[in-house]
């Protein structure tokens, strides 16, 4: 789950780490409200959406009036701001953040995510603060320092420090040592799968500040935490997608033309990588889960083909878990409950797969019917209107 910068950095500062004085508003009057509260002379006006590159986008503006912190709320909110994580339709922006302005010494980034591959937490800093740390990456990895934490004892003191004398910050070693053993703590009681503070900053008075935070929560880890689903911003989320997590339903919107209902993540990239091997692209794909009963493949049909990209869906099910025959069923009495007017293909493989394949022909509905994967997806491509891929 996301949450807003404002957000983030409110839940970082209860962790005692250090972030501007500020405010969230969402028309420009309360921003005016906001800056004069601050009682400062510089001000920075923030567009807050759930995507980086604001900056380049025009949605951070630092102005010295109270005026002028006003007439930037008003041209920001409502307007949609297109950034490179937003794609080319871009977000609206709907909430602000009004921040006092800081004089900059030194910009770095830091960072804790997942490493899957080694199965443990990592620290990642550089120098190369406030810009695409996606671009440091790909040009310069050798500028990106990463320490590796050991789940069972935490992030060390010594790494901490270890990060600060590389990132040149020997004087400050005790406030970065403090600061990234306070970012470590709230990444992990937060149960977060990203922390991203870029830039930190060092003030020109020799202040360690995050001057921009993103925080990425572990949905799945929400009900250890009952006050923060309440930060889920739905107006940032696709309409499809939100409806979709009602009936907990993952749902991710694509471009292609291919609906694709599956059941688990794997399964998912596997059905999307053979419809483009197969000459098309998927539209959308919809994971039921483990429960793929009458109820659940029913709204899934329908949010699958609210897409009016869609123009052919694939079911493809493995039954582990769920019995073939019973998901059998459920597609059966799914497809007399909602109008579906695209040609489906339904694969399904594992317990009582034979049995399953038989009811579908048997039902008089029109399936086509595919024993492998590679099968469902050329069948499923070829059943395309003629157009575009």
């Amino acid at each position: 789950m996301k949450i807003h910068e404002y957000q983030a950095k409110a839940l970082l500062a209860s962790f005692g780490l250090p972030v501007p004085r500020g405010t969230a508003a969402t028309t420009p009057s309360e921003a005016r409200a906001a800056a004069e509260a601050l009682g400062t002379n510089r001000y920075v006006v923030k567009a807050q959406i759930h995507a980086g590159g604001r900056g380049k986008a025009g949605g951070v503006k630092v102005v010295a009036s109270l005026d002028a912190v006003e007439a930037s709320a008003a041209a920001l909110l409502g307007r949609s701001l297109v950034t490179a994580q937003t794609g080319p339709e871009g977000t609206v922006v709907r909430r602000l953040l009004v921040e006092e302005g800081l004089d900059i010494a030194r910009e770095f980034y830091c960072g804790i995510v997942i490493d899957r591959a080694r199965e443990a937490p990592v620290v990642m800093a550089s120098t190369e603060g406030g810009v695409e740390i996606e671009k440091v990456a790909a040009e310069k990895p050798e500028a990106i320092l990463r320490e590796l934490v050991d789940p069972s004892l935490g992030l060390r003191p010594y790494q901490a420090r270890r990060i600060a004398f590389a990132l040149g910050l020997k004087e400050q070693q005790r406030a970065v040592e403090k600061l990234l053993l306070g970012l470590y703590r709230a990444f992990l009681q937060l149960d977060a799968s990203l922390v991203e503070i870029n830039p930190l900053i060092l003030t020109a008075d020799g202040r360690l500040i995050l001057l921009d935070a993103k925080l990425t929560l572990d949905d799945n880890a929400l009900d250890r935490h009952p006050e923060l689903p309440a930060l889920r911003d739905v107006g940032e989320e696709s309409p499809l997608e939100v409806e979709a997590s009602k009936y907990n339903l993952n749902y991710i919107k694509l471009d292609g033309r291919v609906g694709c209902m599956v059941n688990g993540a794997g399964l998912a990239m596997a059905t999307m990588d053979l419809i483009k091997l197969a000459g098309s692209s998927p539209a959308n794909f919809l994971d039921v889960g483990g429960g793929a009963n009458v109820e659940r493949i029913t709204n899934a049909f329908r949010i699958l083909t609210s897409d009016k990209n869609v123009e052919a869906v694939l079911i493809n099910i493995f039954g582990g878990i769920v019995r073939c025959d019973r998901v059998a069923d459920g597609v059966i009495e799914a497809m007399k409950l909602v109008q579906v007017k695209v040609p489906i293909v339904v694969r399904l493989e594992g317990t009582n797969a034979p049995e399953a394949r038989q009811k579908l022909e048997a039902s008089g509905l029109h399936f086509t019917v595919a024993s492998t994967l590679a099968e469902a997806a050329a069948r499923v491509v070829a059943a395309l209107p003629a157009g575009r891929n």
